[in-house]
C-alpha cells in the first residue's frame, strides 16, 4: 500500500517498484475474500465464522483457532502451522494488533469498523505509473491473483509474476518468487525492462 501510494507520488524518484501480493482496492479485496476465499472453506466453519464477525465477537479464542486453524494454512503460507519458520511466528508473536486493527479492523475477510483503510482504492491511477513494476500474485494468496495481473497491464511498464503460494509465496514458493523478483531486478538495473 505505502509503495503504490509513494510511487504514485514520487516515481519520477524510483527505479523500479514492486508490488508483491497486495491489491490497489480495499472494495475488490473484500469482494474476493467474499465471494472466493470464504466460501472455500468448510461451510459450517466459515457461517461459524461469519456470525462471531457478525456479533462482532472478534475477541472469541474460537474466531482465532478458527481462522488459524482452515484460514491461515490455506492462504496466508500453504503448510501446516506447526511447521511455520520461526521467522513468520516471530512476526505474528510481536505483531503490533492495535496498528493492524487500526488500519485494517478485526476480520480476515474485510475491512471492519472506521479502519483507516475502509474503501481505499487506487486503482484508478495505476494508469499513472510509469516506473517499471512488477506485480507479484499468488495462486492461493488472500489477494486476487487476476486483479493481481489485471494490475500489471494497467501500469505503462509492467509485468506479472504468479506463484503457486500464498500470501506469503516467499515462503511457500520460494523458486518462483526470487527467480522471478531477481529478474526483474536485473531487468530493470540493466535497462533491458
Amino acid at each position: 500500500i505505502l509503495a503504490m501510494e509513494d510511487a504514485l507520488k514520487y516515481q519520477d524518484n524510483i527505479k523500479g517498484l514492486v508490488i508483491s501480493n497486495m491489491m490497489a482496492s480495499i472494495p475488490e479485496y473484500e469482494k474476493y475474500a467474499e465471494e472466493v476465499l470464504g466460501p472455500q472453506l468448510p461451510p459450517d466453519i466459515y457461517k461459524e465464522i461469519k456470525e462471531m464477525e457478525a456479533n462482532g465477537d472478534f475477541g472469541n479464542p474460537k474466531y482465532t483457532e478458527l481462522v488459524t486453524t482452515y484460514y491461515y494454512p490455506e492462504h496466508v503460507l500453504r503448510m501446516p502451522i506447526e511447521e511455520w519458520p520461526e521467522s513468520i511466528n516471530r512476526t505474528f508473536n510481536h505483531l503490533n494488533s492495535n496498528i493492524y486493527i487500526y488500519m485494517q479492523g478485526y476480520s480476515e475477510f474485510g475491512v471492519t469498523g472506521n479502519a483507516s483503510l475502509k474503501g481505499w482504492d487506487v486503482s484508478d491511477k495505476l494508469k499513472n505509473l510509469k516506473v517499471p513494476t512488477l506485480t507479484i500474485g499468488a495462486k492461493y494468496d488472500t489477494m486476487d491473483p487476476k486483479y493481481m495481473e489485471w494490475m500489471s497491464n494497467e501500469v505503462q511498464n509492467g509485468r506479472f509474476l504468479l506463484t503457486n503460494g500464498s500470501h506469503l509465496s516467499q515462503y511457500d514458493d520460494q523458486k518462483t518468487f526470487f527467480k522471478g523478483l531477481i529478474k526483474f531486478i536485473k531487468d530493470v538495473d540493466t535497462g533491458a525492462f
